[in-house]
Protein backbone atom coordinates (compact mmCIF):
# COMPACT_ATOMS: atom_id res chain seq x y z
CA UNK A 1 0.00 0.00 0.00
CA UNK A 2 2.41 2.53 0.67
CA UNK A 3 4.40 2.08 -2.27
CA UNK A 4 1.29 2.49 -4.63
CA UNK A 5 0.71 5.73 -1.93
CA UNK A 6 4.12 7.26 -3.05
CA UNK A 7 4.02 6.42 -7.07
CA UNK A 8 0.66 7.67 -7.03
CA UNK A 9 0.93 10.88 -5.25
CA UNK A 10 2.10 14.07 -6.91
CA UNK A 11 6.01 13.43 -6.17
CA UNK A 12 5.69 9.41 -6.83
CA UNK A 13 4.76 11.01 -10.28
CA UNK A 14 6.97 13.31 -10.81
CA UNK A 15 9.64 10.59 -10.52
CA UNK A 16 8.46 7.93 -12.42
CA UNK A 17 7.86 10.64 -15.47
CA UNK A 18 11.72 11.81 -14.82
CA UNK A 19 13.20 8.29 -14.73
CA UNK A 20 11.14 6.93 -17.22
CA UNK A 21 9.75 4.55 -15.56
CA UNK A 22 12.36 2.65 -13.59
CA UNK A 23 11.61 4.08 -10.45
CA UNK A 24 8.61 3.51 -8.79
CA UNK A 25 7.53 1.66 -12.02
CA UNK A 26 3.85 0.56 -12.82
CA UNK A 27 3.20 -3.02 -14.44
CA UNK A 28 3.34 -1.59 -18.02
CA UNK A 29 6.81 -0.32 -16.85
CA UNK A 30 8.48 -3.80 -15.48
CA UNK A 31 10.14 -6.56 -17.87
CA UNK A 32 7.92 -9.16 -16.32
CA UNK A 33 4.65 -7.54 -17.66
CA UNK A 34 2.56 -9.55 -19.85
CA UNK A 35 0.82 -7.73 -22.47
CA UNK A 36 -2.56 -8.82 -22.86
CA UNK A 37 -3.68 -10.07 -26.14
CA UNK A 38 -5.99 -7.62 -27.49
CA UNK A 39 -3.35 -4.90 -26.79
CA UNK A 40 -1.17 -6.52 -29.25
CA UNK A 41 -3.30 -6.24 -32.25
CA UNK A 42 -1.72 -4.00 -34.60
CA UNK A 43 -3.56 -0.44 -36.21
CA UNK A 44 -3.54 -0.42 -40.31
CA UNK A 45 0.21 2.01 -39.25
CA UNK A 46 1.71 -0.61 -37.15
CA UNK A 47 1.47 -3.61 -40.13
CA UNK A 48 3.37 -1.52 -42.04
CA UNK A 49 5.71 -0.27 -39.51
CA UNK A 50 7.06 -2.04 -36.65
CA UNK A 51 6.91 -0.07 -33.19
CA UNK A 52 9.90 1.06 -30.50
CA UNK A 53 9.04 -0.50 -27.61
CA UNK A 54 11.36 1.09 -24.45
CA UNK A 55 11.16 -2.25 -22.44
CA UNK A 56 14.53 -4.23 -21.78
CA UNK A 57 16.01 -6.40 -24.70
CA UNK A 58 15.08 -9.40 -23.38
CA UNK A 59 11.15 -8.40 -23.49
CA UNK A 60 11.32 -5.68 -26.06
CA UNK A 61 12.54 -9.15 -28.63
CA UNK A 62 9.11 -11.04 -27.52
CA UNK A 63 7.22 -8.37 -27.72
CA UNK A 64 8.48 -7.33 -31.03
CA UNK A 65 7.99 -10.75 -31.95
CA UNK A 66 4.88 -11.58 -31.21
CA UNK A 67 3.38 -7.95 -32.97
CA UNK A 68 5.68 -9.08 -36.02
CA UNK A 69 3.72 -12.21 -36.36
CA UNK A 70 0.08 -10.53 -35.91
CA UNK A 71 1.36 -7.91 -38.10
CA UNK A 72 1.38 -10.49 -40.72
CA UNK A 73 -2.36 -11.51 -40.21
CA UNK A 74 -5.05 -9.44 -41.73
CA UNK A 75 -5.91 -6.13 -39.31
CA UNK A 76 -9.51 -6.73 -39.71
CA UNK A 77 -9.80 -10.08 -39.54
CA UNK A 78 -7.19 -10.80 -36.60
CA UNK A 79 -9.28 -7.80 -34.27
CA UNK A 80 -12.35 -9.13 -35.06
CA UNK A 81 -10.97 -12.98 -33.42
CA UNK A 82 -9.62 -11.20 -30.43
CA UNK A 83 -12.44 -9.49 -29.64
CA UNK A 84 -14.40 -13.01 -29.84
CA UNK A 85 -12.09 -14.45 -27.82
CA UNK A 86 -11.35 -11.82 -25.31
CA UNK A 87 -15.56 -11.27 -25.40
CA UNK A 88 -14.52 -7.35 -25.47
CA UNK A 89 -16.06 -5.41 -28.67
CA UNK A 90 -13.29 -3.24 -29.53
CA UNK A 91 -10.30 -4.51 -28.33
CA UNK A 92 -8.00 -1.11 -28.82
CA UNK A 93 -10.62 0.16 -25.48
CA UNK A 94 -8.25 0.90 -22.97
CA UNK A 95 -10.67 0.09 -19.71
CA UNK A 96 -10.32 -1.93 -16.59
CA UNK A 97 -9.02 -5.24 -16.18
CA UNK A 98 -12.31 -6.57 -14.96
CA UNK A 99 -14.06 -6.26 -12.10
CA UNK A 100 -11.51 -6.80 -9.28
CA UNK A 101 -8.85 -4.94 -11.27
CA UNK A 102 -6.51 -3.43 -8.41
CA UNK A 103 -5.88 0.13 -9.88
CA UNK A 104 -9.38 0.64 -10.07
CA UNK A 105 -10.19 2.99 -6.80
CA UNK A 106 -13.26 1.29 -5.82
CA UNK A 107 -11.15 -1.79 -5.37
CA UNK A 108 -8.56 -0.48 -3.06
CA UNK A 109 -8.15 -1.84 0.39
CA UNK A 110 -10.15 -0.33 2.75
CA UNK A 111 -7.69 0.65 4.71
CA UNK A 112 -6.00 2.54 1.84
CA UNK A 113 -9.38 4.02 0.98
CA UNK A 114 -9.96 5.22 4.65
CA UNK A 115 -6.28 6.66 5.03
CA UNK A 116 -6.43 8.83 1.13
CA UNK A 117 -10.25 9.80 2.98
CA UNK A 118 -8.25 11.51 6.14
CA UNK A 119 -5.81 13.07 3.89
CA UNK A 120 -8.87 14.67 1.79
CA UNK A 121 -10.22 15.99 4.62
CA UNK A 122 -7.16 17.27 5.99
CA UNK A 123 -6.49 19.15 3.15
CA UNK A 124 -10.41 20.44 3.05
CA UNK A 125 -9.36 21.19 6.55
CA UNK A 126 -6.19 23.35 5.99
CA UNK A 127 -8.18 25.40 3.65
CA UNK A 128 -11.52 25.99 5.59
CA UNK A 129 -9.31 26.93 8.86
CA UNK A 130 -7.91 30.10 7.29
CA UNK A 131 -11.61 31.55 6.75
CA UNK A 132 -11.87 31.67 10.92
CA UNK A 133 -8.67 32.09 12.45
CA UNK A 134 -8.43 35.44 10.25
CA UNK A 135 -10.87 36.88 13.24
CA UNK A 136 -8.64 36.37 15.41
CA UNK A 137 -6.29 38.76 13.60
CA UNK A 138 -9.07 41.54 13.09
CA UNK A 139 -8.89 43.61 16.46
CA UNK A 140 -4.73 43.93 15.85
CA UNK A 141 -5.59 44.90 12.52
CA UNK A 142 -7.87 47.35 13.09
CA UNK A 143 -4.52 48.57 15.95
CA UNK A 144 -2.24 48.25 13.36
CA UNK A 145 -3.70 49.80 10.49
CA UNK A 146 -5.93 52.39 11.95
CA UNK A 147 -9.06 50.50 9.83
CA UNK A 148 -12.97 50.44 10.95
CA UNK A 149 -13.86 47.07 12.09
CA UNK A 150 -15.98 46.53 8.48
CA UNK A 151 -12.38 47.15 6.55
CA UNK A 152 -11.10 44.57 8.51
CA UNK A 153 -13.97 42.16 8.09
CA UNK A 154 -13.62 42.21 4.51
CA UNK A 155 -10.84 40.10 5.02
CA UNK A 156 -13.09 37.26 6.66
CA UNK A 157 -15.35 38.55 3.26
CA UNK A 158 -13.28 38.22 0.68
CA UNK A 159 -11.81 35.23 1.59
CA UNK A 160 -15.19 33.24 1.97
CA UNK A 161 -16.25 35.15 -1.96
CA UNK A 162 -12.93 33.72 -3.22
CA UNK A 163 -13.66 30.02 -2.76
CA UNK A 164 -17.39 30.69 -3.63
CA UNK A 165 -16.15 32.24 -7.29
CA UNK A 166 -12.63 29.64 -7.74
CA UNK A 167 -14.97 26.62 -8.00
CA UNK A 168 -16.29 27.77 -11.76
CA UNK A 169 -12.95 28.10 -13.21
CA UNK A 170 -11.08 25.55 -11.12
CA UNK A 171 -13.22 22.49 -10.29
CA UNK A 172 -13.82 22.27 -14.13
CA UNK A 173 -10.38 21.37 -14.47
CA UNK A 174 -10.25 18.29 -12.34
CA UNK A 175 -12.89 17.23 -13.95
CA UNK A 176 -10.70 16.71 -17.16
CA UNK A 177 -8.79 12.78 -17.67
CA UNK A 178 -5.83 14.71 -18.55
CA UNK A 179 -5.38 16.55 -15.55
CA UNK A 180 -7.19 14.76 -12.70
CA UNK A 181 -7.98 15.63 -9.36
CA UNK A 182 -4.25 15.81 -7.82
CA UNK A 183 -2.60 18.56 -9.90
CA UNK A 184 -5.01 20.66 -8.96
CA UNK A 185 -4.95 20.34 -5.71
CA UNK A 186 -1.60 20.49 -4.73
CA UNK A 187 -0.56 23.31 -7.46
CA UNK A 188 -3.16 25.98 -6.16
CA UNK A 189 -2.26 24.54 -2.73
CA UNK A 190 1.58 25.21 -3.11
CA UNK A 191 0.31 29.05 -4.67
CA UNK A 192 -1.92 29.60 -1.58
CA UNK A 193 1.23 28.73 0.51
CA UNK A 194 3.18 31.35 -1.29
CA UNK A 195 0.54 33.89 -1.31
CA UNK A 196 0.18 33.10 2.17
CA UNK A 197 3.72 35.13 3.16
CA UNK A 198 2.88 38.17 1.52
CA UNK A 199 0.06 38.69 4.09
CA UNK A 200 2.27 37.93 6.75
CA UNK A 201 4.66 40.27 6.45
CA UNK A 202 2.13 42.97 5.04
CA UNK A 203 2.58 46.86 5.08
CA UNK A 204 -0.88 47.77 4.42
CA UNK A 205 -4.62 46.89 5.18
CA UNK A 206 -5.05 46.67 1.26
CA UNK A 207 -1.93 43.94 0.37
CA UNK A 208 -3.92 41.75 3.13
CA UNK A 209 -7.69 42.24 1.85
CA UNK A 210 -6.12 41.39 -1.93
CA UNK A 211 -4.41 38.32 -0.92
CA UNK A 212 -7.18 36.81 1.28
CA UNK A 213 -9.36 37.10 -1.76
CA UNK A 214 -6.62 35.72 -4.23
CA UNK A 215 -5.76 32.44 -1.22
CA UNK A 216 -9.44 32.33 -0.95
CA UNK A 217 -9.79 31.56 -5.10
CA UNK A 218 -6.77 29.07 -4.75
CA UNK A 219 -7.99 27.19 -1.94
CA UNK A 220 -11.33 26.18 -3.53
CA UNK A 221 -10.96 23.32 -5.38
CA UNK A 222 -10.32 21.04 -2.25
CA UNK A 223 -13.41 22.71 -0.36
CA UNK A 224 -15.44 22.04 -4.10
CA UNK A 225 -14.08 18.70 -5.05
CA UNK A 226 -13.09 17.31 -1.79
CA UNK A 227 -16.37 15.40 -1.97
CA UNK A 228 -16.14 14.18 -5.43
CA UNK A 229 -12.61 12.49 -4.64
CA UNK A 230 -14.32 10.69 -1.73
CA UNK A 231 -17.04 9.43 -3.75
CA UNK A 232 -14.19 8.40 -6.60
CA UNK A 233 -12.71 5.73 -3.37
CA UNK A 234 -16.08 5.31 -2.13
CA UNK A 235 -18.71 5.37 -4.58
CA UNK A 236 -21.24 2.94 -3.47
CA UNK A 237 -20.97 4.75 0.37
CA UNK A 238 -21.09 8.03 -0.99
CA UNK A 239 -23.68 9.49 1.80
CA UNK A 240 -21.20 8.05 4.59
CA UNK A 241 -17.99 9.56 2.91
CA UNK A 242 -19.33 13.13 2.26
CA UNK A 243 -20.58 12.73 5.71
CA UNK A 244 -16.80 12.47 6.83
CA UNK A 245 -15.54 14.59 4.50
CA UNK A 246 -18.17 17.66 5.97
CA UNK A 247 -16.89 16.81 9.27
CA UNK A 248 -13.55 17.65 8.13
CA UNK A 249 -14.61 20.72 6.55
CA UNK A 250 -16.73 21.92 9.73
CA UNK A 251 -13.75 21.72 11.89
CA UNK A 252 -11.98 24.13 9.84
CA UNK A 253 -13.87 26.81 10.78
CA UNK A 254 -14.42 26.37 14.54
CA UNK A 255 -11.18 25.19 15.42
CA UNK A 256 -9.80 28.48 13.97
CA UNK A 257 -10.92 31.18 16.88
CA UNK A 258 -9.36 28.30 19.27
CA UNK A 259 -6.12 28.26 17.44
CA UNK A 260 -5.52 31.60 16.48
CA UNK A 261 -7.10 33.30 19.75
CA UNK A 262 -3.88 32.58 22.13
CA UNK A 263 -1.72 33.09 19.31
CA UNK A 264 -2.82 36.93 18.54
CA UNK A 265 -3.35 37.42 22.45
CA UNK A 266 -0.01 37.03 23.12
CA UNK A 267 2.31 37.73 19.88
CA UNK A 268 -0.27 40.03 17.77
CA UNK A 269 -2.41 39.64 14.20
CA UNK A 270 0.75 38.22 12.16
CA UNK A 271 0.53 34.83 14.45
CA UNK A 272 -2.69 33.50 13.40
CA UNK A 273 -1.89 34.11 9.84
CA UNK A 274 1.80 32.35 10.43
CA UNK A 275 -0.37 29.38 12.14
CA UNK A 276 -2.36 29.44 8.58
CA UNK A 277 1.26 29.43 6.93
CA UNK A 278 2.95 26.25 8.72
CA UNK A 279 -0.56 24.38 8.67
CA UNK A 280 -0.60 24.74 5.04
CA UNK A 281 2.89 23.90 4.29
CA UNK A 282 2.73 21.17 6.19
CA UNK A 283 -0.25 19.75 3.95
CA UNK A 284 1.31 20.58 0.61
CA UNK A 285 4.44 18.78 1.81
CA UNK A 286 3.03 15.81 3.40
CA UNK A 287 0.20 15.05 0.69
CA UNK A 288 2.72 15.74 -2.22
CA UNK A 289 3.98 12.20 -1.27
CA UNK A 290 0.47 10.85 0.44
CA UNK A 291 -2.35 11.71 -1.50
CA UNK A 292 -2.81 9.43 -4.60
CA UNK A 293 -4.94 9.99 -7.84
CA UNK A 294 -8.46 8.91 -7.42
CA UNK A 295 -9.93 10.16 -10.71
CA UNK A 296 -11.12 6.79 -12.77
CA UNK A 297 -10.78 8.57 -15.83
CA UNK A 298 -7.08 9.73 -15.64
CA UNK A 299 -6.14 6.61 -13.68
CA UNK A 300 -7.02 5.19 -17.13
CA UNK A 301 -5.48 7.51 -19.09
CA UNK A 302 -2.30 7.66 -17.95
CA UNK A 303 -2.80 3.78 -18.70
CA UNK A 304 -3.25 4.25 -21.70
CA UNK A 305 -0.23 6.45 -22.23
CA UNK A 306 1.81 3.83 -20.92
CA UNK A 307 0.72 1.02 -23.05
CA UNK A 308 0.71 3.41 -26.47
CA UNK A 309 4.12 3.82 -25.40
CA UNK A 310 4.63 0.08 -24.76
CA UNK A 311 3.11 -1.83 -27.90
CA UNK A 312 3.27 1.49 -30.77
CA UNK A 313 -0.45 1.25 -31.26
CA UNK A 314 -1.49 4.61 -31.16
CA UNK A 315 -5.29 3.32 -31.11
CA UNK A 316 -5.29 1.95 -27.92
CA UNK A 317 -7.54 4.67 -26.20
CA UNK A 318 -9.65 5.35 -23.21
CA UNK A 319 -13.41 5.54 -23.78
CA UNK A 320 -13.04 9.10 -22.33
CA UNK A 321 -9.99 10.24 -24.75
CA UNK A 322 -12.56 9.14 -27.74
CA UNK A 323 -15.02 11.06 -26.53
CA UNK A 324 -13.07 13.90 -25.80
CA UNK A 325 -12.50 14.19 -29.47
CA UNK A 326 -15.98 15.28 -30.16
CA UNK A 327 -16.25 17.96 -27.34
CA UNK A 328 -15.60 21.62 -28.30
CA UNK A 329 -13.95 24.24 -25.91
CA UNK A 330 -17.52 26.18 -26.11
CA UNK A 331 -18.77 22.89 -24.59
CA UNK A 332 -16.31 22.84 -22.38
CA UNK A 333 -16.63 26.56 -21.13
CA UNK A 334 -20.64 26.63 -21.00
CA UNK A 335 -20.52 23.48 -18.77
CA UNK A 336 -18.41 25.39 -16.31
CA UNK A 337 -19.71 28.58 -16.13
CA UNK A 338 -23.22 28.93 -17.85
CA UNK A 339 -25.28 25.76 -17.34
CA UNK A 340 -24.39 25.86 -13.25
CA UNK A 341 -26.31 29.86 -13.62
CA UNK A 342 -28.81 28.61 -15.98
CA UNK A 343 -29.83 25.71 -13.17
CA UNK A 344 -30.71 27.86 -10.51
CA UNK A 345 -33.50 28.94 -12.04
CA UNK A 346 -34.59 25.41 -11.32
CA UNK A 347 -37.29 26.08 -8.38
CA UNK A 348 -36.21 23.17 -6.37
CA UNK A 349 -32.57 24.43 -6.88
CA UNK A 350 -33.22 28.14 -5.94
CA UNK A 351 -34.88 26.69 -2.93
CA UNK A 352 -31.80 24.68 -1.74
CA UNK A 353 -29.99 27.62 -2.97
CA UNK A 354 -31.74 30.52 -0.36
CA UNK A 355 -32.07 28.05 2.49
CA UNK A 356 -28.54 26.60 2.13
CA UNK A 357 -27.19 30.50 1.76
CA UNK A 358 -29.10 31.06 4.84
CA UNK A 359 -28.02 28.70 7.40
CA UNK A 360 -24.42 28.82 5.71
CA UNK A 361 -24.58 32.70 6.30
CA UNK A 362 -25.65 32.55 10.05
CA UNK A 363 -23.28 30.13 10.68
CA UNK A 364 -20.40 32.90 9.94
CA UNK A 365 -22.40 35.05 11.86
CA UNK A 366 -21.41 33.30 14.75
CA UNK A 367 -17.94 34.55 14.53
CA UNK A 368 -19.15 38.04 15.04
CA UNK A 369 -21.57 37.03 17.59
CA UNK A 370 -19.13 35.29 20.20
CA UNK A 371 -17.12 38.15 20.69
CA UNK A 372 -19.68 39.93 21.82
CA UNK A 373 -20.91 37.69 24.20
CA UNK A 374 -18.33 35.84 25.50
CA UNK A 375 -15.62 38.99 25.75
CA UNK A 376 -17.95 41.67 26.89
CA UNK A 377 -20.72 39.90 28.67
CA UNK A 378 -18.79 37.23 30.26
CA UNK A 379 -15.17 39.08 30.19
CA UNK A 380 -13.17 36.11 28.75
CA UNK A 381 -9.90 37.40 27.32
CA UNK A 382 -9.25 37.11 23.48
CA UNK A 383 -7.59 33.27 23.76
CA UNK A 384 -10.18 31.80 26.02
CA UNK A 385 -13.04 33.25 24.14
CA UNK A 386 -12.05 31.00 21.39
CA UNK A 387 -12.69 27.74 23.53
CA UNK A 388 -16.60 28.01 23.11
CA UNK A 389 -16.15 26.90 19.05
CA UNK A 390 -15.40 23.39 20.38
CA UNK A 391 -18.77 22.64 21.33
CA UNK A 392 -19.41 22.83 17.92
CA UNK A 393 -16.94 19.56 17.53
CA UNK A 394 -19.07 17.66 20.04
CA UNK A 395 -22.58 18.05 18.67
CA UNK A 396 -20.88 17.76 14.89
CA UNK A 397 -19.42 13.85 16.33
CA UNK A 398 -23.12 12.82 18.06
CA UNK A 399 -24.42 14.30 14.83
CA UNK A 400 -22.55 12.22 12.60
CA UNK A 401 -23.56 9.10 14.35
CA UNK A 402 -26.94 9.83 14.20
CA UNK A 403 -26.66 10.02 10.66
CA UNK A 404 -24.72 7.32 9.67
CA UNK A 405 -27.23 5.18 11.58
CA UNK A 406 -30.35 7.01 9.80
CA UNK A 407 -28.60 5.77 6.71
CA UNK A 408 -27.76 2.79 7.23
CA UNK A 409 -30.99 1.44 8.98
CA UNK A 410 -33.35 3.35 7.24
CA UNK A 411 -32.57 4.79 3.85
CA UNK A 412 -30.69 2.39 2.52
CA UNK A 413 -33.15 -0.15 2.94
CA UNK A 414 -35.35 1.85 1.76
CA UNK A 415 -33.31 2.18 -1.19
CA UNK A 416 -32.81 -1.59 -1.73
CA UNK A 417 -36.72 -2.43 -1.40
CA UNK A 418 -37.44 0.38 -4.18
CA UNK A 419 -34.84 -1.48 -6.66
CA UNK A 420 -35.76 -4.65 -6.01
CA UNK A 421 -39.80 -4.11 -6.75
CA UNK A 422 -38.62 -2.22 -9.67
CA UNK A 423 -35.11 -3.18 -11.36
CA UNK A 424 -35.39 -0.03 -13.43
CA UNK A 425 -37.00 2.04 -10.94
CA UNK A 426 -35.38 4.12 -8.71
CA UNK A 427 -36.44 5.38 -4.34
CA UNK A 428 -37.71 8.89 -5.40
CA UNK A 429 -34.69 11.49 -4.68
CA UNK A 430 -37.13 13.11 -1.64
CA UNK A 431 -36.50 10.69 0.88
CA UNK A 432 -33.22 12.72 1.35
CA UNK A 433 -34.95 15.72 2.47
CA UNK A 434 -36.73 13.94 5.61
CA UNK A 435 -33.82 13.86 8.00
CA UNK A 436 -33.07 17.82 7.13
CA UNK A 437 -36.54 18.91 7.84
CA UNK A 438 -36.27 17.03 10.72
CA UNK A 439 -32.82 18.59 11.86
CA UNK A 440 -34.25 22.10 10.64
CA UNK A 441 -35.51 22.47 13.99
CA UNK A 442 -32.19 22.68 15.29
CA UNK A 443 -31.54 26.38 13.87
CA UNK A 444 -34.40 28.36 15.40
CA UNK A 445 -34.13 26.67 18.71
CA UNK A 446 -30.34 27.44 18.52
CA UNK A 447 -30.57 30.63 17.81
CA UNK A 448 -33.14 31.43 20.76
CA UNK A 449 -31.10 29.94 23.28
CA UNK A 450 -28.15 31.65 22.15
CA UNK A 451 -29.50 35.16 22.05
CA UNK A 452 -31.94 34.95 25.11
CA UNK A 453 -29.17 33.22 27.53
CA UNK A 454 -26.27 35.06 26.36
CA UNK A 455 -26.62 37.57 29.64
CA UNK A 456 -24.70 37.89 32.96
CA UNK A 457 -27.59 36.89 35.40
CA UNK A 458 -27.02 33.26 32.98
CA UNK A 459 -23.86 30.73 33.09
CA UNK A 460 -21.76 30.43 30.36
CA UNK A 461 -21.95 27.39 29.20
CA UNK A 462 -25.76 27.96 28.15
CA UNK A 463 -25.07 29.79 25.34
CA UNK A 464 -22.17 27.65 24.39
CA UNK A 465 -24.90 24.97 24.00
CA UNK A 466 -27.20 26.81 22.48
CA UNK A 467 -24.74 27.81 20.02
CA UNK A 468 -23.65 24.07 19.40
CA UNK A 469 -27.13 22.85 18.32
CA UNK A 470 -26.69 24.96 15.61
CA UNK A 471 -24.37 22.09 14.48
CA UNK A 472 -26.65 19.50 14.11
CA UNK A 473 -29.55 21.58 12.05
CA UNK A 474 -26.57 22.82 9.16
CA UNK A 475 -24.92 19.27 9.08
CA UNK A 476 -27.95 17.40 8.25
CA UNK A 477 -29.78 19.79 6.02
CA UNK A 478 -26.52 20.31 3.76
CA UNK A 479 -25.99 16.82 3.28
CA UNK A 480 -29.75 16.20 3.25
CA UNK A 481 -29.84 18.92 0.22
CA UNK A 482 -26.70 18.43 -1.28
CA UNK A 483 -27.69 14.82 -1.70
CA UNK A 484 -30.93 15.80 -2.60
CA UNK A 485 -29.88 17.85 -5.87
CA UNK A 486 -27.45 15.60 -7.04
CA UNK A 487 -29.73 12.77 -6.93
CA UNK A 488 -32.68 14.60 -8.60
CA UNK A 489 -29.94 16.06 -11.55
CA UNK A 490 -27.60 13.13 -11.55
CA UNK A 491 -26.51 14.40 -14.97
CA UNK A 492 -25.58 17.61 -14.04
CA UNK A 493 -24.72 16.89 -10.64
CA UNK A 494 -20.95 19.02 -10.88
CA UNK A 495 -23.11 22.30 -12.63
CA UNK A 496 -25.80 22.16 -9.50
CA UNK A 497 -23.23 21.58 -7.02
CA UNK A 498 -21.30 24.57 -8.69
CA UNK A 499 -23.96 26.81 -8.54
CA UNK A 500 -25.40 25.91 -5.13
CA UNK A 501 -21.25 26.72 -3.84
CA UNK A 502 -21.31 29.79 -5.55
CA UNK A 503 -24.30 31.07 -3.99
CA UNK A 504 -24.52 30.12 -0.50
CA UNK A 505 -20.40 31.25 -0.34
CA UNK A 506 -21.48 34.67 -1.45
CA UNK A 507 -24.20 34.92 0.38
CA UNK A 508 -22.25 34.02 3.46
CA UNK A 509 -19.54 36.46 2.68
CA UNK A 510 -21.99 39.24 2.85
CA UNK A 511 -23.17 38.59 6.71
CA UNK A 512 -20.14 39.21 8.68
CA UNK A 513 -19.59 42.56 7.46
CA UNK A 514 -22.98 43.52 9.18
CA UNK A 515 -22.72 41.30 11.72
CA UNK A 516 -21.92 42.88 14.64
CA UNK A 517 -24.14 46.26 13.85
CA UNK A 518 -26.77 43.87 13.47
CA UNK A 519 -26.59 42.49 17.21
CA UNK A 520 -25.51 45.78 18.47
CA UNK A 521 -28.54 47.51 16.93
CA UNK A 522 -31.69 44.94 17.95
CA UNK A 523 -29.81 43.24 20.86
CA UNK A 524 -28.55 39.53 20.92
CA UNK A 525 -32.35 37.91 21.99
CA UNK A 526 -34.05 40.28 19.55
CA UNK A 527 -31.49 39.63 16.71
CA UNK A 528 -31.51 35.81 16.91
CA UNK A 529 -35.23 36.19 17.25
CA UNK A 530 -35.33 37.80 14.10
CA UNK A 531 -33.07 34.64 11.84
CA UNK A 532 -35.29 32.19 14.38
CA UNK A 533 -38.56 33.83 12.65
CA UNK A 534 -36.79 33.49 9.09
CA UNK A 535 -36.37 29.82 9.37
CA UNK A 536 -39.81 29.31 10.79
CA UNK A 537 -40.95 30.35 7.69
CA UNK A 538 -38.65 28.41 5.44
CA UNK A 539 -39.75 24.99 7.29
CA UNK A 540 -43.01 24.85 5.38
CA UNK A 541 -41.25 25.55 2.19
CA UNK A 542 -38.76 22.58 3.08
CA UNK A 543 -41.61 20.42 3.62
CA UNK A 544 -43.27 21.43 0.25
CA UNK A 545 -40.16 20.74 -1.67
CA UNK A 546 -40.30 17.20 0.13
CA UNK A 547 -44.31 16.53 -0.72
CA UNK A 548 -44.68 17.85 -4.02
CA UNK A 549 -40.52 17.58 -5.61
CA UNK A 550 -41.75 14.88 -7.75
CA UNK A 551 -44.31 17.54 -9.65
CA UNK A 552 -41.12 19.79 -10.03
CA UNK A 553 -38.60 16.88 -11.13
CA UNK A 554 -41.66 15.65 -14.18
CA UNK A 555 -41.91 19.28 -15.45
CA UNK A 556 -38.10 19.68 -15.67
CA UNK A 557 -35.89 19.65 -18.94
CA UNK A 558 -33.23 18.59 -16.75
CA UNK A 559 -34.13 17.02 -13.54
CA UNK A 560 -34.74 12.90 -13.57
CA UNK A 561 -38.48 11.96 -13.89
CA UNK A 562 -37.53 8.50 -12.00
CA UNK A 563 -38.36 7.71 -8.48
Amino acid sequence: MVYDLIRDSTVGQLINRASKGRFLSYPEQRADYVVPARYLLPSSELAEEKPQVSSPPDTAVKRESTISTLAAVDVESQKKQIGEETSIPDPYLVDWDGELDPENPKNWSFRKRAYIAFNISFLTFSIYIGSAIYTSSIPGLMADFNVSLTTATLGLTLYILGYAIGPMFLSPLQELPVLGRNPVYMITLFLFVIFQIPIVTAKNMNTVLALRFFTGFLGSPALATGGASMVDIFPDHAAYAIGIWALGAVAGPVTGPVIGGFAAQAKGWRWPMMELLWITSVAVVYLSFTLPETYGATILLRRAERLRKLTGNPELKTAVERDEDHQSANEILYEALVRPIVLTKEPALAFANVYLGFVYAIFYLWFEAFPLVFNDIYHFNQGVSGLPYLGFIVTGLATYTVYFLYQKYHVTPRIARAEAANPDGKAPPEIRLEIGLMASIFIPTSLLIFGFASKTSVHWIAPVIGAALYLPGIFLIFQSILMYVTSAYPDYAASVLAGNDLFRSTIASVFPLFGRHFFKTLGLGPGCALLAGISFLLMPVYWLLLKYGHLLRQRSRYATSRG
